[in-house]
């Protein structure tokens, strides 16, 4: 029994001591190496990376010398710097909800379409364990895809309209060692919204046992926020959207920085997430896996 108990895997298949059992981080580490091997992992990456090489080439071939009505549009031409940003006020309507949904509506909702969590309950682990493993490869894939596509739009956006100094929203010319700390600076803040909408995803995942149905569902709820945004008479619900956080960044781009959407964005973020992910831990720790 002793030599058996000396060679059990863990959940990420790796041996294991007698009397050691696996935790939280062999989940991470299972949950990752699933990753690599899921086509929705570069489905999602490859949207990252694509969507702000096509929007560069926009940028190469379109030659109207009109002025925008969004932020830095007057300077995609004169500094690489502002394609991350412009990248971001657009990609919050549709595409980084969808990026992050692919994995955060699947992750529980897979393991019902595959009727694995009861093998996975018979490795010693605790399901909060299952559930925080889980979400936190969530939440890496999460800053992996945002963190990739901010870089690819940096060096995109560099190689077509040059490393440059940069406009901020108040009208100071910022050089652009500075300009490139505070579109990562951006990117930072930009991952508090994003790690709500990564919640909601957990929380569908857990509740509807379908990934399709969690993934859609995350990215309809998104939608919607951003419809209920623009509706009139609703100005004053704005500043509490979530969608209304995704502009928190833009904070950083004033002279002062106007810390005030930042920190509105942390505690608004925080009361969509946390019930969110306190509701999904709560499904997934009653969950009966007897028929899995």
């Amino acid at each position: 029994m002793s030599a058996v108990a000396a060679s059990a895997p863990d959940a990420a298949g790796a041996p294991v001591r007698a009397g050691k059992r696996p935790g939280v981080g062999a989940v991470y580490r299972w949950e990752l190496r699933k990753l690599r091997y899921q086509k929705r992992t570069y489905l999602g990456l490859g949207l990252a990376v694509l969507v702000p090489i096509l929007f560069t080439l926009a940028i190469h071939f379109h030659h109207s010398r009109h002025r925008g009505d969004f932020a830095f549009s007057d300077y995609l031409s004169r500094s690489g710097l502002a394609v991350p940003l412009v990248v971001l006020l657009f990609g919050a309507i549709w595409m980084f909800p969808l990026i992050v949904a692919l994995v955060a509506g699947d992750i529980f909702a897979s393991e019902d379409h595959n009727g694995t969590l009861k093998t996975i309950l018979t490795r010693s682990l605790e399901r909060h364990q299952i559930f925080a493993g889980k979400a936190l490869v969530a939440a890496t894939y999460a800053i992996v895809a945002v963190a990739l596509d901010g870089t690819v739009a940096v060096i995109a956006g560099c190689l077509q309209s040059g490393f440059n100094s940069l406009q901020s929203l108040s009208g100071t010319i910022v050089s652009a060692p500075k300009a490139l700390e505070l579109v990562y600076a951006s990117l930072l803040v930009y991952l508090l919204p994003i790690a709500a909408v990564v919640s909601i995803g957990l929380l569908l995942s857990a509740v509807m046992r379908n990934s399709a149905a969690a993934v859609v569902g995350t990215l309809m709820f998104s939608l919607l926020i951003q419809i209920v945004g623009v509706l009139p008479g609703l100005e004053a619900l704005r500043p509490y959207l979530l969608s209304t956080q995704f502009n928190a960044w833009q904070g950083l781009l004033r002279t002062p920085t106007d810390w005030t959407p930042i920190v509105r964005a942390v505690w608004v973020c925080a009361l969509y997430a946390v019930p969110a992910l306190a509701a999904a831990f709560l499904v997934f720790l009653r969950r009966d896996v007897a028929g899995g």
